[in-house]
C-alpha cells in the first residue's frame, strides 16, 4: 500500500503539479515533465507486477490495480499481461524468438542479418538507431500501437476486447482532464509525461536482456536457470534512480523468481550469494548498450553494426 502511494499516488500529484505551473511558466511545466515521467515509469512496474500475480495475494487486487495504472500508462493490462508471460517463457532464446514485432527484446544474428535483402537491412538497421529505436518510437508505441490489437492470435477475444475498453476508459480519463484543466493544457501534460515515461521504460526493457555480456542461446543451450543469470541483466544505478525505476534493474532475480514484487528484490538480491557471482551493468554501460543490435554466434557476443565493417562476410573473404 506504501508503494501504490508513492508510485501512482506521487505520479498523479506530480501531474497535477504540472498542470497548476501553466498558470506560473511552461519552462517549469517542461520541467516537472521529467519527474513526472519517471514516476510513471514506477507506475508501469506496479502495473507489471500486478500482471505477474505479485504485487498483491489477491489476483483480484492485482488486476484492479493492474487496469488502473494502465490507464496512465495506456499499455493495455491483459493483453500485454499475456504477451509479456511469453518473453518469460523464451527471452534470449534464438531458436524460439518472436515474429519481430518487438524490436527490444529479440534481435537478428549476424548470419541472418547478412542473408537479407539490402533493403530490408536498410530497414533493419534504421529501426535499430538508438535514435528511432529509443527517441522516435517509445512515445508511437505507447500512444498509438497500444491501441489497437495488431498481433494477436484468434483465440485472445478477451485480451482483444480489453483492448478496446481500455482505449474507452483512457478516452473518458482524457476528456475529463481536458474539460477540468483546459484541452491544449492536458495534451501538453500528457504528452510530455509519456514522451519520458516511454523513452525510459523502453530503454530499461531494451538493456535488461541485450547488454555486453548478455548471452543468447540456441534452444539445445537454453535453460531457465542458466538464462536467468546469464541473459538478464543486473543494472546497478544510483539509489534515487534505482527508487524511481522500482528495482527493475534486478532483473536477472526477477526472471529467476517473476512472482516475487519488485519491493523485495533487493532482498532477494541481497540473501542468495549465487544471484551476486557476476559484475552489475553500470549507468554508463547501459546506456551505450543501445548500439548493440546483433548476435554474433561465432563471437559469442552481441555486437554493432559497426563490427560488420571490420570484418569480411563468409561470402566475400571466400
Amino acid at each position: 500500500m506504501w508503494q501504490l502511494f508513492t508510485s501512482i499516488g506521487l505520479y498523479v500529484a506530480s501531474s497535477a503539479a504540472m498542470y497548476a505551473a501553466f498558470q506560473v511558466s511552461f519552462l517549469l511545466t517542461l520541467a516537472l515533465a521529467i519527474p513526472t515521467g519517471a514516476l510513471l515509469v514506477r507506475v508501469f512496474i506496479v502495473q507489471h507486477d500486478c500482471g505477474h500475480g505479485s504485487f498483491f495475494r489477491s489476483r483480484r487486487a492485482n488486476d484492479i490495480v493492474g487496469r488502473v495504472c494502465s490507464l496512465m500508462t495506456l499499455a493495455p493490462y491483459s493483453s500485454w499481461r499475456r504477451h509479456h508471460a511469453g518473453h518469460h517463457g523464451n527471452w534470449n532464446n534464438l531458436d524460439r524468438r518472436l515474429s519481430g514485432a518487438d524490436i527490444y527484446s529479440a534481435c537478428l544474428t549476424v548470419a541472418e542479418y547478412r542473408k537479407l535483402p539490402r533493403r530490408d537491412r536498410l530497414f533493419y538497421r534504421l529501426t535499430r538507431h538508438p535514435i528511432v529505436a529509443h527517441l522516435l518510437l517509445p512515445p508511437l508505441i505507447f500512444v498509438l500501437l497500444y491501441r489497437v490489437p495488431f498481433d494477436m492470435p484468434e483465440g485472445w477475444e478477451r485480451e482483444r476486447r480489453a483492448v478496446y475498453l481500455t482505449n474507452i476508459a483512457i478516452l473518458a480519463l482524457m476528456l475529463a482532464l481536458g474539460a477540468l484543466f483546459g484541452f491544449a493544457e492536458m495534451l501538453v501534460v500528457q504528452s510530455l509525461t509519456i514522451l519520458v515515461g516511454s523513452i525510459i521504460g523502453v530503454w530499461l526493457f531494451a538493456l535488461q536482456h541485450r547488454y555486453e555480456g548478455a548471452e543468447w542461446m540456441r534452444q539445445t543451450e537454453w535453460s531457465f536457470v542458466g538464462a536467468a543469470i546469464d541473459s538478464s541483466s543486473y543494472l546497478k544505478l544510483p539509489k534515487v534512480l534505482q527508487w524511481f525505476t522500482g528495482n527493475i534493474g534486478f532483473h536477472h532475480v526477477h526472471h529467476l523468481a517473476p512472482r516475487v514484487p519488485n519491493y523485495r528484490l533487493e532482498e532477494c538480491y541481497e540473501a542468495v550469494a549465487a544471484l551476486r557471482t557476476r559484475a552489475p551493468l553500470s549507468l554508463r554501460a547501459g546506456l551505450e548498450s543501445v548500439w548493440l543490435a546483433l548476435w554474433d554466434e561465432e563471437r559469442r557476443g552481441l555486437v554493432r553494426f559497426s563490427a560488420l565493417r571490420r570484418r569480411p562476410s563468409p561470402a566475400s573473404a571466400a
